[in-house]
Parts: C-alpha cells; sequence; structure tokens
C-alpha cells in the first residue's frame, strides 16, 4: 500500500526498520500508507565466522541508520515538517555492551549467533527449563540473553567486567539521541529475562546469571515518547527535535500489525531473511504450547508463535554456493520442475534450530543425492524444506486460531516469489493471501505509533493489506505431505535417536 507525498493523508509517521539484511526508514501517513518517495535503505554487514559467530558492529548500524533518516528527510522536503512522530521496530532478539558513557564495548550480538550453544546442556542442570518457558515465554537456547550471559562468563568474562550497561540495538540508538534509554514490553519479552506476567525482569533468572538488573534499562510501555533531541542531531534533523520517539517494538510483532493480523481471525507467515508463524491474542497465553514462544506487542496483547532462521538467507546461501546467478529466469526454470520431483530431503539448519525444538547444535543436512541431482533440484528442495518447516510450526498453532482463520503472508522473499508462496499454500492445503504492503513490519511500528498519538482509536481502523490469493493445489499438497514426513524422519533419525 503506497501513495505519492502530494496525496498523503496527513500527518506523518517516520518509521525505522532495523533487519539483518538491512536498515530501512519510510513514511507512512495516517491510512498506512508508505510514501513511495521518501524510502531510504542501508544493508547491514553481518560478520560472520566457522564458530557460530554472526555480529554487526555496532557504530556501523548506528551510522547506517543516521544516514537512512537523513535521506528520508531529504526526500521529503517541506513534507519532514509534518511528521508527528517517530516510530521503529529491530530484529529480536540482539544485545550490546556499553560503558558508563554510554559507548558501544561490544558488537552487536544477534540472534543468528549460535556460539553460546554450547553451554545449554549444562545450563539445564541448573534451571528449570519447563518453568522458564512458562514465565518468559522462552526457552534455553542460543537465541536468548541466558543463554548468552552463562557463555559470556565462560568464555569471555573480560567482556563482563568493562560492560557497564546491557541494551538491545533499539535501547542503544536512543541513548545516543536522548542521552537515555528504556525497552518496551514488546522487546523485551524477546529476551528470555522478562517475566511476561508480572511485566517486570524476572528475578529468579537474574539471580543465576552475571548479570544485574540495574544493567538493564528501564521497562516501558509503546507510548512511552522520547523527546527533545540532544545535539548534534537536533541540529542535523529540526523538523525531529521535539516530536515522540517511540521505543522499538519486536520486528515479528510488528509485521503481525502491520500486514493486518492483530487477532485469531488471521494468522501471519512472514519470511524474509529468516521466518515465522505468528498469531495476536488477547492477554497472556498460560500454558505457552510446547515447542512455540509467547512474547508481547504491549500489555494488551500477545503474540504466541515460533520462528526459524532460515528463510531467503538460505536461498541467497544455495543460489551462491550452487552459482545459480547464470540463469536469466531462476523463477521459471525452477517451476518447471515437479513437487518435490527431486527425492531430496533437506534440512535447512545453517544457523542451528529455534522452533519448534530448539537445538541450537543442530545443522543443515541434504539426503537423497545421487549423480543425477541438479543445482536447481537442491535449491527447490531447500525452498520446500523451508516452507515444510513452517507448516510444522503452524500446526503447533492451530487449537490457538479461529477456525476459519485466514492466512496471511508477508515478507520479501514470498512476495517476490509466486513460486514459494504457492508452494506454501500447497504445504498447508489452504489458501494463502499475499500481504499487499512490502512493508509490514515498518508499517505495524508506524500503525502502532498513530495509536500512541491518539490518531486512531483501534488498530481495526486500518485498512487490511490484502492482495493476490493463492489456492492450493490437492495434488501438490499430497506430495508435500509425504516430503514433510520424510524431512522429520531424517531429523529424528539425526539429532533424536543418536542422542
Amino acid at each position: 500500500m503506497q501513495t505519492d507525498i502530494t496525496r498523503a493523508d496527513l500527518p506523518l509517521i517516520l518509521a525505522i526498520d532495523i533487519g539483518t539484511s538491512s536498515i530501512r526508514s519510510l513514511l507512512f501517513d495516517r491510512l498506512g500508507r508508505c510514501i513511495s518517495e521518501a524510502t531510504s535503505r542501508q544493508p547491514i554487514n553481518l560478520e560472520m565466522g566457522n564458530d557460530g559467530r554472526v555480529e554487526i558492529a555496532t557504530m556501523s548500524l548506528a551510522e547506517s541508520c543516521w544516514y537512512c533518516i537523513d535521506e528520508t528527510l531529504e526526500k521529503a522536503g517541506n513534507f519532514a515538517n509534518r511528521v508527528a512522530a517517530v516510530a521503529m521496530c529491530t530484529f529480536v532478539s540482539n544485545i550490546l555492551g556499553v560503558d558508563k558513557e554510554l559507548q558501544p564495548i561490544t558488537p552487536v550480538y544477534t540472534y543468528a549467533d549460535t556460539r553460546p550453544s554450547k553451554v545449554v546442556p549444562g545450563m539445564r542442570a541448573s534451571f528449570n527449563e519447563e518453568q522458564i518457558h512458562q514465565r518468559t515465554g522462552c526457552v534455553l537456547h542460543a537465541t536468548y540473553l541466558p543463554v548468552r550471559f552463562i557463555w559470556l562468563a565462560q568464555f569471555q568474562p573480560e567482556v563482563l567486567v568493562q560492560v557497564q550497561r546491557w541494551m538491545t540495538i533499539g535501547e542503544f540508538l536512543y541513548a545516543q539521541l536522548f542521552g537515555e534509554t528504556a525497552v518496551s514490553y514488546s522487546v523485551a519479552s524477546w529476551s528470555g529475562l522478562f517475566n511476561r506476567t508480572r511485566f517486570q525482569w524476572d528475578d529468579e533468572i537474574l539471580s543465576k546469571l552475571p548479570l544485574e538488573v540495574s544493567q538493564l534499562s528501564q521497562l516501558v510501555e509503546l507510548d512511552h515518547g522520547f523527546q527533545g533531541l540532544r545535539a548534534p542531531f537536533a541540529q542535523r534533523w529540526p523538523a525531529l527535535k521535539e516530536i515522540p520517539w517511540y521505543p522499538a517494538v519486536g520486528d515479528g510483532a510488528a509485521a503481525n500489525i502491520g500486514s493486518g493480523c492483530i487477532n485469531h481471525n488471521q494468522v501471519a507467515i512472514s519470511m524474509g531473511t529468516s521466518s515465522a508463524v505468528r498469531v495476536v491474542i488477547p492477554d497472556n497465553i498460560l500454558p505457552v504450547p510446547s515447542g512455540l514462544w509467547a512474547y508481547c506487542v504491549d500489555r494488551q496483547l500477545a503474540l504466541v508463535g515460533g520462528a526459524l532462521s532460515e528463510g531467503g538467507s538460505l536461498y541467497a546461501w544455495l543460489v551462491s554456493v550452487l552459482n545459480l546467478t547464470k540463469y536469466h529466469d531462476l523463477e521459471a526454470s525452477l517451476a518447471k520442475l515437479l513437487p518435490a520431483g527431486h527425492r531430496l530431503t533437506l534440512l535447512p539448519l545453517l544457523a542451528g534450530e529455534r522452533s519448534p525444538r530448539w537445538r541450537g547444535d543442530a545443522r543443515g543436512m541434504i539426503s537423497g543425492i545421487t549423480i543425477a541431482t541438479t543445482p536447481l533440484e537442491i535449491l527447490r528442495a531447500g525452498m520446500e524444506s523451508v516452507v515444510f518447516r513452517i507448516a510444522e510450526i503452524y500446526q503447533l498453532l492451530t487449537p490457538l486460531l479461529a477456525t476459519k482463520a485466514r492466512v496471511i503472508a508477508s515478507g520479501g522473499a514470498l512476495s517476490n516469489s509466486k513460486l514459494w508462496t504457492q508452494m506454501l499454500s500447497d504445504t498447508l492445503g489452504k489458501p494463502v493471501a499475499l500481504s499487499l504492503d512490502q512493508e509490514a513490519s515498518a508499517r505495524g511500528a508506524a500503525m502502532l505509533a498513530q495509536r500512541s498519538l491518539g490518531l486512531v482509536d483501534s488498530l481495526d481502523d486500518f485498512p487490511l493489506p490484502i492482495g493476490s490469493i493463492f489456492k492450493p493445489n490437492l495434488a501438490a499438497h499430497k506430495l508435500y505431505l509425504a516430503a514433510m514426513q520424510e524431512q522429520r524422519n531424517l531429523y529424528e533419525k539425526v539429532y533424536i535417536e543418536r542422542s
């Protein structure tokens, strides 16, 4: 959903979306439409190592963010003065350490960093994982911060001595802009340190970690606005100096809101760099379903679902490794292959497993390769393997959905590939509506900011951005169900029977 700036319904919201592949700065009008000519994008450089390291240079990310804001305001021209608030969403979970001057000591540790996985077995002996899951909505996994801090204590203890405060990237950016910071319930709920029923940091977990509650930020609701930019940012962006900047919301929560999935009548499936299946429900869920997580949108709305580290990242890796860039129309070539006709079984766990079994030590695998297997077949098998894992999470989530809940898909990987979206519909055996908004996370953050400003009474006031509807091919559905079972069998042989 887009419009040009001269047709925008004022006022405007500036939305900053920090993902794992890029930072985007966009303007949205009062109807939730993106201003087409005022967007800015900067790539994010992930620093990776064979040991599982996946980090981002903190100040490089910050400078890219400032640049995006510069460019969006420049493109907006005089309309920059009609921006009423700034919204932000970020990838979660992430963490970085700063000194007493709020300057970074560490890089940004990302959810994809699998190095902490090695301490999970030992932690399970001293932590009650089921109780943690119910209190925090999270499990013991490298994605979450309890595991990160135990790993730091064992392998980088000098970092713990140097760091005065710990914060997420959204908090850090606001600390630079305002000299103070806070963390939303939404972002905090992705940490594994947040008690989701009491809306405070979890004392029981903190008592077992090399971390003090004083090293964490104040918890706030999404309508907590920061105002009064510090120099030199006040001189750099005078239009933004005195308007409210709302705390970051988790990108998954924002994506649900932005795609119109605001209750149990709609389930959101997103696939960008990574993938997720999520539903928004009122209040908190007790108990949290096994294999899933439970986070917050705010104090009133919970977000339940599961996430995968794989998605568009797997596609990009396979295209590069298999040298498939030579194809003029790769999608058309892939579409000529029969569903699951390659007879390959692929576990796409290049960055370990998140939902539903949370095996951080899991790794990718391809079974069934013969001398006749082609690179195109491997790529198609990879695409199908991601969809199979999405379908597994969807099945776990089904009891929480309305009987005829609509599936709404979003994310660049799906919006740019009709084939992949059709695979999703065929595997689920359900129609899949593709969201018209390719910037669902940023749109969701902007919608929440409008609610905080009082410009709308309810998130229902925004139009539902639905586009093409993909209907399942029942013959393909049958083939995919069999292939899904082969994927489960392979997983069990490798990671269950051998453990």
